[in-house]
């Protein structure tokens, strides 16, 4: 078990033509990327109540969600048991989508080579 205090940031790159909308987490020297992260949603109920101050102030509800790594998943469970994780959030068994990727890789090639 890490003892370490380090706290994972989510980080976007900034809005330049080209740059990915996928998040990234700068892992400091001596820190292991979490296996598990958590986050939580929060979404504006659109109602209102007083603040301390007698202001309205908005009311928000907050759900945790937890986030594995899917390579800890692979490492660790039979491949039919992985492919159950993979469909139930809308992904390909391991098989279909290493077939798929042959195929882009290969129509990458072809259109290299012309």
């Amino acid at each position: 078990m890490n003892e370490s205090r380090w706290i994972p940031e989510i980080m976007y790159e900034e809005g330049q033509e080209g740059s990915s909308a996928i998040p990234f987490v700068m892992v400091p020297q001596g820190e292991v990327m979490p296996q598990l992260l958590y986050i939580f949603e929060s979404r504006d109920t659109g109602e209102i109540e007083p603040g301390l101050d007698g202001n309205p102030v908005p009311i928000f509800t907050w759900d945790l969600h937890q986030y594995a790594d899917m390579a800890i998943l692979k490492e660790n469970l039979s491949i039919e048991d992985y492919d159950k994780v993979r469909l139930a959030l809308d992904l390909q068994p391991m098989a279909a989508a290493v077939a798929g990727g042959r195929q882009i890789t290969e129509k990458i090639r072809v259109q290299l080579e012309d």
